[in-house]
């Protein structure tokens, strides 16, 4: 049931998600309007739009949902599986499970770090350039 539940979640957002599913509820929208001279503009002809956009918007946030948390999912394991198998630091696998307050103190140390990385290659630069090794673009002086 999971899977037949997948695909049909998968395939959904997917059609749902192109420029022909679009047209079409464009062309839907476009026929309810040009057919309230007909009926009006009635209660019941605004009832007609308001509940088929309501059932669709209810039922389309479930599906949306499903795919959307299976591909962060799986992402997040692609990256896990990156940092497991790399020279990062082991303890970025499984951030997405920190609280707000212990993610914001990561992304500063991160952010702390890769100040100090341009700080230090502006400085070899500089270096360089001092002493003639590099013109000012970066190039290496012939």
């Amino acid at each position: 049931m999971e899977r037949l539940f997948d695909s049909f979640a998968n395939t959904v957002a997917r059609w749902t998600g192109s420029p022909p599913a679009f047209l079409i509820c464009v062309v839907v929208v476009v026929t309810w309007a040009a057919a309230g001279p007909f009926f009006g503009f009635s209660e019941t002809w605004q009832l007609v739009i308001n509940t088929g956009t309501t059932i669709v918007t209810f039922l389309m946030v479930f599906l949306i949902q499903n795919t959307q948390n299976r591909d962060s999912t799986a992402l997040q394991t692609k990256i896990d599986e990156l940092i497991r198998t790399s020279d990062a630091e082991d303890e970025f696998i499984g951030i997405e499970k920190l609280t707000d307050k212990e993610l914001i103190a990561l992304h500063a140390r991160c952010e702390a770090a890769a100040k100090q990385s341009q700080a230090t290659l502006k400085r070899m630069q500089t270096e360089r350039k001092r002493r003639g090794h590099e013109d000012i673009d970066g190039e290496r002086a012939e």
